[in-house]
């Protein structure tokens, strides 16, 4: 195989860029999450991968069920009276109070029992699903974001960078591309080694350092890769200047304490800097928990409570710093990890691989609360818990409600359809068969009276810019529901009015070419 044959074979280039100490992999600009950008008015997703397997049951806690959860854990159950409560039958392990706090006002979505149909217990396997949103028993070679891209720039790289597009659209912080970036026949990835290179590529010096390799045949052909991957860098200028315009304004955990919050702080800085980046990957290991889970003496101590305080903290200090940087309704925060652990904790205060699992959604567009129910501990599929959602709905919501991605779309992308949950507030309801609407129409909220939530319908006959808010009667917006660029379509929002009084509240639905507006009626 000769040089030119393994560059075009090659499934990736990628070289590490180091940023603030941490490694950076940059996506090449790939039009795919352009037009993400044109559709989200510069919305951005986080995604935060738990990596080993997180324990969702010490996670989140059902207190509708602790004789149960005890029984079936008594080694490392979590203390009934240390359990932060969200709810009265749903808590949070006691290492979350940063994330609780998030809970009660109202910027974490919690999707209980999130899987797939017949899971993987193998941690590459069910990691490689998840990657590329494909079934258990289908191996795909692209990610559900490469195929986004490939579907919309089939012939990527040429012309890109260009004017008006000049940014990365999507980081990894990572020594590698993940598979969830790959596209049909390779990863658009490119990187740097260290700082010192960073530096005196983005000056123009063409010198640059290839590093040590053996005076070997093979070492030549190192030298030439190293060389050309150097070479291809063209948005280490972007990332370094976004990174210069902006400072962070929250006060993180000291360097190298929390290896998750380092990863965030370098995201805020950046989104707050204009990198018009819209996708961003970061990861916190370590959730393998066989073994020492807990500690003997403390079952809210040990490994795992450690890794769940990193978590929170992390999460609550980036939202701070969005939120100081004026940036906090432009982004959302996904986590999630390739599967939960066992019902029943082993012998050495641990867990083993398992099925279902919870994973938040963060932000301030995020419609708050629980979604699904605490998961069965006695009705369980093969002793392990059962699915309540596919991590598929996951993502058709976020590409749907905060990207603005229409159903046709989202088919190419998932390879069917998937039923959307309330993330941020909207889902589509239209299939394959769904006459396409002739006229605007807002419908009447079912059911009315309500208590606390009743759903919106709503219909589009053209693409067009979207509002649905709810007032009170004297005219005050109690809450915006939906606000995006959406498809033509027939759509449905969850309305909870839980925190609301009971009384008559308006709802308006407002496109540059149509208002209406309609009275519902809160009853508690």
């Amino acid at each position: 195989m000769n040089r030119r044959q393994f560059l075009q074979l090659s499934s990736a280039l990628s070289i590490p860029l180091t940023l603030n100490g941490l490694s950076l992999s940059a996506l090449a600009h790939t039009p795919a999450l352009h037009l993400l950008s044109t559709l989200s008015s510069e919305r951005v997703l986080v995604i935060v991968q738990l990596s080993g397997g997180n324990d969702g049951l010490n996670t989140v806690i059902p207190l509708d069920q602790y004789g149960a959860y005890q029984q079936a854990r008594a080694n490392i159950a979590i203390a009934e009276n240390r359990v932060l409560r969200l709810t009265p039958a749903t808590g949070l392990h006691p290492a979350m109070p940063e994330l609780k706090t998030l809970y009660d006002e109202g910027k974490v979505a919690l999707v209980q029992g999130v899987s797939y149909p017949s899971p993987n217990l193998s941690h590459f396997r069910a990691t490689d699903i998840w990657m590329t949103a494909s079934d258990s028993n289908q191996f795909l070679d692209s990610g559900w974001a490469g195929r986004f891209l490939d579907m919309l720039f089939p012939n990527f790289p040429d012309g890109y960078p260009r004017e008006g597009a000049p940014d990365p659209p999507a980081l990894q912080i990572s020594s590698t591309l993940s598979l969830m970036l790959r596209g049909s026949s390779q990863f658009l990835g490119i990187a740097i080694q260290d700082p010192d290179t960073f530096y005196r590529l983005i000056s123009g010096n063409s010198a640059v350092d290839v590093g040590t390799v053996p005076d070997t045949t093979a070492g030549d052909e190192l030298r030439f890769i190293r060389r050309v991957g150097l070479q291809s860098i063209q948005y280490a200028s972007q990332i370094k200047a976004a990174a210069d315009r902006a400072q962070n304004r929250a006060t993180y955990p000291t360097p190298n304490t929390n290896r998750l919050a380092d990863q965030l702080r370098i995201v805020a800085r950046l989104i707050a800097g204009g990198l018009q980046t819209r996708i961003y990957h970061v990861s916190l290991g370590g959730f393998d928990t066989h073994a020492a889970q807990v500690t003997a003496t403390d079952t809210t101590a040990g490994t795992h409570a450690n890794l769940l305080r990193l978590l929170s903290q992390a999460l609550s200090v980036f939202q701070d710093d969005l939120r100081r940087l004026g940036i906090a309704s432009r982004v959302l925060t996904m986590t999630f990890s390739e599967f939960g652990r066992t019902v029943r904790s082993n012998g050495s205060m641990g867990t083993d691989h398992g099925t279902a699992a919870p994973l938040f959604i963060v932000g301030e567009a995020v419609r708050g609360g629980i979604i699904g129910v605490n998961p069965s501990l006695t009705n369980l599929v093969n002793n392990q818990l059962a699915m309540q959602f596919d991590f598929r709905q996951i993502y058709a919501s976020l590409l749907a409600q905060w990207f603005g991605v229409g159903a046709a779309q989202l088919r190419a992308i998932l390879q069917r359809d998937f039923a959307q949950l309330p993330i941020t507030g909207v889902s589509s309801i239209n299939t394959d068969s769904s006459p396409k609407p002739t006229r605007f129409e807002l419908a009447q909220n079912y059911p009315n009276p309500f208590n606390p939530t009743t759903t919106i319908r709503y219909q589009l006959p053209v693409s067009t810019s979207v509002q649905l808010a709810v007032f009170d009667m004297l005219g005050r917006e109690v809450v915006t529901l939906v606000n995006a660029r959406q498809d033509a379509g027939m759509y449905q929002v969850n309305f909870d009015a839980r925190g609301l009084a009971s009384g008559v509240y308006l709802y308006r639905l407002t496109t540059p070419e149509f208002t209406e507006t309609k009275k519902m009626m809160l009853v508690k």
